[in-house]
């Protein structure tokens, strides 16, 4: 479904219902042919929507959520704050391809750009002086690469306002991602920072306004930034903690995670050491690490090898679909190259090694 087919009320109004969840969502939204008349049925009708039990369909026949929709687009305008849906075109690709990805997205600042290359840094609140210094001079680094990046985290203590601060301090992106209505910041303290992050990052929220933190919350950010990302980053954390939940997420995403070793006695390497040693993140000890894990090379190095490669058989065909529609499916190259999907597979894995090709979420490849 198409976000013209909707208008942004309406999605809005679905988001309004205690209890909606992403994928409900997304359920009601293909079940429904008249959006509107969702809120005109009945329990037992109501019941009949896959997805939908006695709690939400109570929450559903008694909700204002047209009133909550309007006072939501009234200050989005007052505000400025952008509203995408998942079915928006400027809807970040990469979490679009998540299963549970928002129904909807809230924004102050830039939107997002997928050229760029999203690495998200999380760790613990209670961040040492080393794992402060590590944020700092890995984003210096990063910043300096050729490529722009962008740095995402959770504005909490620690850790992720280390990774926002470095991220200011070195000119570099960052985006912010709330467990709460844009109407507040917390923790207060780092309002100030939060207002230098939307000039050239941005802050981001799946929560309407007058929504404010709670423990669910914040496990509903961690997917979030889980998903916005291309790396994630575990700089310090305990053996259970936040930063750790956020790296499964990732993981689970096929995201490429990353933790910082530190030695067996530190309380807050207990965590990254447990995750290198159980094989679900890999070492990293600088940007260097991070480049070659991912492939990524300085804008530099990459169009030098465009200028002088000369693409001959199938992977002409391929890479001359690139030249009209610069992202391109998996699927949709099979069907307009007419080449098989293992030898199309083959293929694009080539290109993506000699780095003519990136890989997106969703077997989405685009030409950098």
């Amino acid at each position: 479904m198409e976000s013209t087919t909707l208008n942004k009320r309406d999605y809005l109004a679905l988001w309004a219902i205690p209890g909606i969840g992403s994928v409900t969502a997304r359920k009601i939204i293909s079940y429904t042919s008249s959006f509107d008349a969702i809120f005109k049925l009945n329990k037992t009708q109501l019941l009949k929507i896959p997805g939908v039990g006695p709690q939400l369909a109570e929450s559903i026949s008694k909700t204002n959520a047209y009133q909550k929709a309007d006072e939501e687009l009234a200050f989005a305008e007052k505000y400025q704050i952008n509203i995408l849906t998942l079915f928006d075109k400027e809807y970040p690709s990469r979490l679009k391809q998540c299963e549970d990805a928002p129904l909807i997205l809230f924004s102050k600042g830039n939107l997002f750009n997928e050229t760029k290359k999203y690495v998200a840094v999380v760790g613990t609140r209670n961040a040492t002086q080393q794992g402060k210094d590590f944020c700092d001079k890995f984003i210096d680094d990063l910043s300096g690469r050729g490529y722009e990046s962008v740095i995402v985290s959770g504005l909490a203590y620690g850790i992720d306002i280390a990774a926002h601060k470095a991220a200011l301090k070195h000119n570099t992106a960052t985006i912010g991602v709330l467990a709460h209505g844009l109407d507040t910041i917390y923790p207060a303290q780092h309002r100030k920072i939060a207002a230098e992050m939307i000039k050239k990052g941005s802050l981001v929220t799946e929560f309407m306004h007058g929504i404010f933190p709670d423990k669910n919350n914040f496990v509903r950010r961690n997917r979030i930034i889980a998903g916005l990302c291309d790396a994630l980053v575990v700089v310090e954390s305990d053996i259970k903690g936040g930063a750790l939940l956020t790296a499964d997420m990732a993981n689970s995403y096929n995201r490429d995670v990353f933790a910082v070793p530190g030695r067996i006695n530190d309380k807050y390497a207990l965590g990254c050491n447990l995750f290198i040693k159980s094989n679900r993140a890999a070492l990293i000890e600088n940007v260097a690490d991070l480049e070659y894990q991912m492939g990524w090379q300085t804008s530099a190095g990459v169009i030098q090898k465009q200028l002088f490669t000369n693409f001959e058989g199938d992977e002409k065909i391929i890479m001359d679909l690139f030249a009209a529609e610069n992202n391109l499916n998996i699927d949709t190259i099979c069907r307009l190259s007419g080449l098989t999907m293992p030898k199309v597979s083959a293929l694009l894995l080539n290109l993506e090694f000699d780095g003519h090709v990136k890989c997106l979420p969703g077997k989405t490849f685009y030409r950098p």
